[in-house]
C-alpha cells in the first residue's frame, strides 16, 4: 500500500503561525502534509472562545494541553482539563469556552484536513489590513462554516 505522504517529524516548536485578530493558531500538520487526511493545529494563548459554530467539511477532535474547557457539541456539554478530548462531527454545531477567559492550550485535529485554509486566508488579510467581517464572512463561506451565535 502506497502512503498518502512521505513521513515527516516536528520539533516542539515547529510549525507555521497564523496571526488575525487576537488569536494565534500553530498549525503543526497541514492537510498537504498528510495527503489530505487531516490538519493538526494548536491554539496559542491568550485567545477567545469559539462561538458556536458548524462545519459541513470536517469533523473536530479537540484535545486539552492546558487550561479547563467547556464545550458544547449539539446537546450535550463537556468538561475537559488537560488530557480531556471532545469529538464533535462535521453537520454538529459547537463551541467553547475557557473557564479562565483567555487561558488554556487545545490541540485540535480536523479531518478531513484542509481547514488551515480558513486561519491563512484570515491571517493574509491581517497582513494586508483588510482584516474584518468580510474577510471572516468570505472566509467561512469558502471553508463551510456557518456562525450561529456568540457562544
Amino acid at each position: 500500500m502506497e502512503p498518502a505522504a512521505p513521513p515527516f517529524g516536528l520539533q516542539a516548536d515547529g510549525g507555521e503561525r497564523l496571526t488575525f485578530g487576537e488569536v494565534t493558531i500553530l498549525l503543526r500538520v497541514s492537510a498537504a502534509a498528510t495527503g489530505g487526511r487531516f490538519t493538526l493545529f494548536e491554539e496559542v494563548p491568550p485567545l477567545l472562545d469559539t462561538p458556536l459554530h458548524v462545519h459541513a467539511n470536517e469533523d473536530e477532535l479537540f484535545y486539552v494541553l492546558e487550561g479547563e474547557h467547556v464545550f458544547e457539541v449539539g446537546d450535550e456539554e463537556f468538561h475537559a482539563g488537560p488530557g480531556g478530548l471532545v469529538f464533535a462531527p462535521r453537520g454538529v454545531p459547537h463551541s467553547q469556552r475557557r473557564l479562565v477567559p483567555g487561558e488554556g492550550r487545545l490541540l485540535i485535529l480536523t479531518a478531513p484536513g484542509g481547514l488551515e485554509g480558513f486561519f491563512r486566508e484570515l491571517s493574509e488579510a491581517q497582513r494586508a489590513g483588510t482584516l474584518g467581517p468580510e474577510a471572516y464572512a468570505s472566509a467561512s463561506e469558502k471553508h463551510g462554516i456557518t456562525w450561529l451565535g456568540a457562544g
